[in-house]
């Protein structure tokens, strides 16, 4: 039956099906919330906390949504659900602390308020992006799709974050995969000062669903009962028939972005007619009107409430503050990581590069059921440089997954497929296309371990570099703006030996390894490599020649152009350093040979400036000055872009400069 609060109430509550004992349920932890943010307003004005981003007047949606998921189901708020957190029953002392920098928080005082998640709880937080989350929910979602479980991954996002491209892409690939995601659209009228109508032309943003051939909703996100029921139900079919689904909530914001931003651009009317449509308001005064709570019965949830947020407030204060301690920070950025060796076989067999990490990737399928290939033409096309050719016949079109064109997206779903417990290799077509990913790769798999203790089992491979007049756009060898981030591990290997095995490491390590591949190396570059599969150690460089006179450190093509023009340059004796790894860096190599020979040439294909041989020029001044006869030389490419023309590229190219170079620093 319907009942009406009266004809000047802003709702029709419907409670067919629904017992007192749920909508006493529900009414407890829409008050629960908004209690807690009342006084967190307190606490704001009297400086115990930094910053608050209110949900006062939202509720409903935080409280209805997770109250019709399964607590094993995973879900993504924003910063104003707190309503997901206190209903998933985190205890609250835990959130006070989070909330004041302290140990006892998700982060250890690495991230504020809600950007954090939760194992334990199944809640993965946002970060300050907005966008990336959406696309994680879809690895999230793909994960429990690949194995069978009847589960419904939710994530929230603002009006205003529909704008993100993020937003379009993560749609896109849960809507051409079928991945039963909720995307939870809370409209609540303004992106920070910003209205909706100057965000977007359309009438209702759930009609964005029809683009994407996806079924919406629109839901008042105030009536708490509408909001239940109705995701109840779509969440109970989305179990039954994985699917995606996008629902409006249409609310509304009642105070500033965050507390200091205020509400002075919003007329006051709209904020007169929204303050008449509270949700915990009219919700209780339903429940009174029905019988199913009395004043009594508030006044005890409101004093059970305010003990309850008492208590862990002052558990929260008896907690000391964090004591800095610098090998506990530094030791945090990446996820423990035992590196196994699995020995090379005497079986071998001669590979091209390519090949080599082919092979490399196909035993790692095998070794892992749970390991995801995704990439734009992975699948029957084999990806545009064939190393997954015959993939699909060996693994499934579930494992080995074509992508839209939509790098930000695949970087996120393959986070999602970490969170989930699953492996990915996402392939990067060209690593100038990295820029497209870009956000996901530096803010989140970087910072995920680092923040919250979150795993990103993530290998994203990367074929790059010139000398194939591929012009600007298919040329880069950008490793530089990846080991500048913290977080992220880089492999450059130079031999398909190398490769095969760097890359068994990266697949088995926890964290995200960017695995740089050659363009120009794949099918010119061949040597005898073990048939088995086999692992080396990430971190340590390869001396491929020894000598007194020079030190040569490079990676990639430019350990072939260094070993050219030693065969050529015959009469002198250097140690030749193949890095293979970037991040982490092999320094105690390298500064023992700049020791020995006190003289050092440090070879990229990279631009000088910025590069990671920068960086490695300033180590070893700072660590190795007094062993040095000469100033530590760099070659490097020009600082232009990279030009098409086979000449111009030539030119380009730091191989040009290496003889010249290497000459003037033996007379030095």
């Amino acid at each position: 039956m319907q009942h009406s609060i009266s004809q000047t109430k802003p709702f029709t509550y419907n409670r067919e099906g629904i017992s007192n004992e749920e909508l006493l349920a529900l009414y407890k932890s829409m008050l629960k919330p908004r209690m807690i943010e009342e006084k967190m307003l307190i606490l704001l004005r009297q400086g115990k906390i930094s910053k608050w981003f209110a949900g006062i007047g939202q509720e409903a949606i935080s409280v209805g949504v997770t109250m019709a998921m399964k607590n094993e189901e995973y879900i993504l708020p924003m910063h104003r659900n707190l309503g997901v957190f206190t209903t998933r029953e985190i205890p609250l002392y835990r959130l006070f602390t989070q909330w004041q920098g302290k140990m006892s928080g998700f982060t250890k005082g690495r991230d504020r308020s809600f950007h954090f998640g939760t194992q334990e709880f199944n809640i993965v937080g946002m970060i300050s992006h907005l966008g990336p989350q959406l696309g994680v929910a879809d690895g999230i979602a793909l994960a429990h799709k690949l194995r069978n479980e009847k589960s419904v991954t939710a994530v929230f996002t603002g009006e205003g974050g529909t704008s993100e491209g993020d937003f379009h892409e993560a749609l896109n690939v849960a809507s051409v995969w079928d991945l039963p995601v909720l995307f939870c659209i809370e409209n609540n009228g303004y992106g920070l000062s910003t209205p909706t109508s100057e965000q977007y032309k359309c009438e209702h943003l759930a009609y964005r669903a029809k683009g994407y051939g996806m079924e919406s909703h629109i839901i008042d996100g105030n009536n708490i009962l509408e909001v239940y029921s109705k995701i109840k139900s779509i969440t109970e079919d989305i179990r039954i028939n994985p699917r995606p689904v996008l629902i409006e909530f249409k609310t509304f914001r009642m105070r500033g972005h965050e507390e200091a931003s205020g509400t002075k651009y919003v007329p006051q009317e709209l904020m007169d007619s929204w303050a008449q449509k509270d949700p915990v308001v009219n919700f209780k005064q339903f429940l009174l009107d029905e019988e199913v709570i009395t004043e009594e019965m508030h006044a005890q949830f409101t004093e059970a409430f305010t003990a309850e947020i008492n208590e862990h407030l002052d558990l929260a204060y008896g907690e000391n503050e964090i004591i800095p301690d610098l090998d506990t920070e530094v030791n945090d950025v990446f996820a423990p990581f035992s590196f196994r060796e699995s020995k090379p076989s005497e079986e071998t067999e001669e590979l091209r590069l390519i090949d080599a990490i082919s092979k490399g990737l196909k035993q790692s399928m095998e070794k892992y059921d749970d390991l995801i290939i995704m990439g734009q033409d992975v699948a029957e096309y084999g990806g545009v440089f064939k190393i997954t050719e015959g993939f699909v016949e060996a693994f499934g079109k579930d494992r080995v997954r074509n992508t839209p064109i939509c790098e930000s997206a695949i970087v996120e779903t393959s986070m999602g497929l970490s969170i989930n417990g699953m492996k990915a290799v996402m392939e990067m077509q060209f690593s100038d296309f990295a820029t497209s990913g870009f956000n996901p790769l530096v803010n989140y798999l970087a910072k995920s371990y680092y923040r919250w203790s979150q795993p990103a089992d993530v290998v994203v491979r990367m074929p790059c570099g010139a000398g194939v007049a591929a012009g600007p756009f298919h040329s880069q060898t950008n490793e530089a703006w990846f080991t500048h981030t913290p977080g992220l591990k880089v492999v450059y290997p130079a031999f398909p030996a190398d490769a095969k095995g760097l890359l068994a490491t990266a697949i088995e390590d926890p964290n995200p390894v960017l695995f740089f591949e050659h363009k120009a190396l794949y099918r010119s570059i061949r040597e005898e490599v073990p048939a088995n599969y086999y692992t080396i150690p990430l971190g340590k460089a390869s001396l491929l020649r020894t000598g007194e006179q020079l030190t040569i450190i490079t990676y990639g093509a430019g350990v072939h152009w260094a070993l050219e023009m030693l065969n050529e340059l015959s009469h002198i004796e250097t140690d030749l350093i193949d890095l293979r790894t970037l991040q982490p860096l092999d320094t105690d190599a390298i500064f023992k040979s700049v020791r020995k020979t006190g003289r050092v040439l440090l070879l990229t294909e990279d631009s000088a400036f910025g590069s990671i041989m920068s960086d490695i020029s300033a180590m070893i001044m700072e660590n190795c000055f007094e062993s040095l006869d000469a100033p530590v030389r760099r070659v490097a490419s020009l600082d232009t872009p990279i030009p098409f023309n086979k000449d111009l590229e030539d030119q380009y190219l730091s191989r040009k400069r290496l003889k010249e170079t290497m000459i003037e620093l033996l007379k030095y």
